[in-house]
């Protein structure tokens, strides 16, 4: 006689309908002795070089390629005997006679072609960044006759260097010095004006490429809520492209530091002069030459541009006009 099935009820727990949970079998645990999963591939330089180890090679020989003028000047300073024949073997001998020697000479006004150096490329810099972010907005966000032929002419311009201008920056600073002593030859003023007229074409053309970045979404809300084009731009848009800025600011103070051939025509006397100018002075006869005090110099005038990069770096990397625009 067949076994006769019987649903499970309330005497085992369960209400009527109810069917019980069957645990299944339980699951097998592995266990791990200490040894890895997979087994650790074995280094392959070959590979590896072939893959990314090139690179760091690369890297490696431009570094050193980059330094080693920087170390051979810095150790030709140090040496106190004033020739480059014995600074060959680096930093063999040590001494701080050259800084002495260039800081307290009286016939070497070097603090004064310093200051000069300072006044000329910091003025240079700023009124640099003030005029080409105007010319650059304007080029920008206005639609005016003569637009293109405008851009166009400051790209024909930059094509030719300056070197052929000298001698017509020459006679046209001579014509003013009989009319405007003060902005003629042998004087900052002028020095400064010809450094603006010759890096204000590629700098607002280098401005205006940056300027086109920033939505036009932001000019359109600020003129709903009624600014202007003066407020938008030095409320808004200059914000928004301090990038730019600090870039064409250090460039033009570069440029302005290690300018020798305009900086050599326009200023006359020694006192007017800028640091290029005046420790060239040092070389310039090969009898004579006291490269060690040169090189002094050149370590000296390099830390006002190592500063100012320093400064500025947080600038330059930035973004900031990502997220200007909801």
């Amino acid at each position: 006689m067949a076994e006769k099935k019987t649903l499970p009820g309330p005497d085992d727990g369960l209400l009527w309908g109810e069917t019980p949970i069957i645990p299944g079998p339980k699951s097998v645990e592995h266990v791990d002795h200490g040894q890895p999963a997979h087994p650790k591939r074995r280094f392959r330089f070959g590979k590896w070089f072939a893959a990314t180890g090139w690179r760091h090679l690369v890297g490696i020989v431009v570094v050193a390629f980059a330094l080693f003028p920087v170390v051979f000047v810095i150790s030709s300073s140090l040496n106190p005997n004033g020739t480059l024949t014995g600074s060959n073997a680096l930093f063999s001998q040590i001494g701080f006679d050259a800084y002495a020697r260039i800081l307290t000479n009286p016939q070497v006004p070097f603090t004064t072609w310093f200051a000069n150096t300072l006044i000329i490329a910091g003025i240079t810099a700023i009124l640099t960044v003030f005029l080409g972010a105007l010319a650059a907005y304007a080029f920008s966000r206005m639609r005016f006759t003569g637009r293109r032929f405008g851009l166009i002419t400051i790209v024909v311009v930059q094509m030719f260097p300056q070197m052929l201008a000298v001698v017509a920056i020459f006679l046209v600073m001579s014509a003013i010095s009989d009319w405007f002593p003060a902005i003629g030859l042998n004087t900052h003023i002028g020095l400064i004006m010809v450094y603006l007229g010759g890096a204000l074409g590629v700098n607002t053309y280098l401005m205006y490429g940056y300027f086109n970045t920033i939505p036009a979404s932001i000019d359109e809300a600020a003129k709903i809520d009624g600014a202007g084009h003066a407020r938008i731009f030095f409320t808004i848009i200059l914000r928004l492209v301090a990038p730019i800025l600090a870039v064409v600011a250090l460039l033009s103070f570069i440029f302005s530091v290690n300018e020798y051939v305009v900086a050599s025509v326009i200023l006359i006397d020694t006192e007017n002069q800028t640091l290029a100018v005046g420790l060239t002075k040092l070389v310039s006869n090969p009898r004579y030459a006291d490269w060690a005090a040169f090189s002094a110099g050149a370590v000296i005038a390099a830390l006002p541009v190592v500063l100012l990069f320093l400064y500025l770096q947080k600038y330059i990397v930035g973004g900031l006009s990502a997220g200007a625009v909801k």
